[in-house]
């Protein structure tokens, strides 16, 4: 006989420790948004792929395309010509667009500057900058690039050494940055500096044109993988910026970073999971058609058992990401649950790009085929954003561990 009064205990658990109840429903707008972000995507992301990732060309008139169907506005609120959505709506319209595309480098450099460079600005900005920036940044005629990775620190992300020195009610940085997502292409630039000693208060977020003395952006720098989403350094020398440069308050840096981590994990994330769906929906059409022996391939266990694992690997990651981003909405941070997602999705998904590979034969290995584009393009998920080693110590560390 059940114990009711066990299953009241528990629901109750569950309530308190995720803030409400759990509905894996989406809306009939969430759902409007994700099919019309696919078709987009499918219509406009599709062709030229393969030629502009051999020659690493960033497509500036797709980037225009993304805005005008709303993609870079998607989380900036109306009050600045955005779309104002949610963040389960934007992880539904993302996931969408992965499905559709196939320029993997385009939509991680949208997703980028939608998270890393208009998040921090929609949250934190003063009136002024929002004024200034979330318009343009909103409908594509300006660029945004974060830099927080540094040469000499790269996981640790809040080891930074570039400082930022006040003088004269100005603030003068040097320093440099590597690993700039959009940073050839940038109009304006999010930079953390140090403003204070090595704690975590002694961190600046500053907002820094691209036209600024003093700032100088390096060359492209070549990549493996999402090859259209250019990247570079940035160099800070005798850098100065007026104080009304200082996004939040000084001191705040570490704390809007690791806020909009939250967010960023999600996001570029959340691409993902749609080229995972579409890859398994390929490996399936192709295990069927394809014969040894006058027998489909799928028909063999050691392929079938490879498509069952790449369909659990994938619904497994999705749950976790839309759980990170249900936990954001409601509890304001979601350290944890991005970082769960993040290190799920990415490993997830270079597992089923290399599963593809495997069951397309020697054609996955072909360019014709793209699939060695897909798994190119999936490694980099393991290493932005923190790598899945970064995720894991965060993870046992919000456990007390390490």
């Amino acid at each position: 006989m059940c114990n009711i009064g066990f299953f009241a205990i528990a629901a109750e658990h569950l309530e308190c420790r995720f803030g409400g109840c759990l509905d894996f429903d989406w809306t009939d707008d969430q759902l409007s948004l994700r099919r019309s972000a696919v078709e987009f995507a499918s219509e406009r992301l599709v062709r030229g792929v393969t030629e502009r990732d051999r020659e690493g060309v960033f497509p500036r008139e797709l980037w225009e395309a993304c805005a005008r169907f709303g993609l870079h506005g998607m989380l900036v609120p109306e009050a600045w010509n955005g779309a104002g959505q949610d963040l389960l709506s934007a992880v539904a319209v993302f996931e969408g667009i992965g499905y559709g595309a196939r320029d993997n480098g385009l939509v991680f450099s949208v997703a980028a500057h939608t998270a890393s460079c208009e998040g921090p600005l929609s949250e934190f900005g003063s009136e002024a900058q929002k004024d200034q920036w979330l318009p343009r940044l909103a409908d594509g005629s300006a660029i945004g690039a974060t830099g927080i990775t540094e040469p000499d620190s790269g996981s640790d992300a809040l080891g930074l050494t570039t400082s930022a020195v006040e003088s004269h009610g100005d603030w003068v940085l040097d320093g440099s940055k590597t690993f700039v997502t959009n940073g050839p292409v940038a109009d304006l630039f999010v930079i953390y500096a140090r403003t204070g000693d090595s704690g975590f208060a002694g961190i600046t977020c500053f907002l820094i044109p691209r036209d600024t003395e003093g700032l100088t952006v390096g060359p492209p720098m070549e990549k493996m993988g999402l090859r259209t989403s250019p990247i570079s350094q940035v160099y800070l020398d005798r850098c100065r910026l007026p104080g009304s440069a200082v996004v939040g308050s000084v001191g705040s840096g570490a704390m809007i970073f690791n806020q909009t981590m939250d967010i960023e994990r999600l996001l570029v994330m959340a691409p993902a999971i749609g080229v995972m769906e579409r890859l398994v929906e390929r490996s399936v059409a192709h295990a069927r058609e394809r014969t040894v022996g006058s027998v489909p391939i799928g028909k063999h266990q050691s392929i079938s058992h490879r498509i069952a694992d790449m369909e659990l690997a994938l619904e497994a990651a999705r749950l976790l990401l839309y759980r990170a981003a249900w936990h954001r909405m409601r509890r304001g941070i979601a350290t944890r649950e991005s970082a769960l997602a993040k290190l799920a999705v990415s490993e997830a998904y270079v597992e089923c790009c290399r599963s593809a590979v495997q069951i397309f034969g020697g054609y996955g290995y072909m360019v014709e085929y793209e699939l060695e584009r897909e798994l190119r393009d999936a490694l980099a998920t393991t290493l932005y954003v923190g790598t899945s080693e970064v995720q894991r110590n965060l993870i046992a560390g919000l456990r007390g561990l390490g």
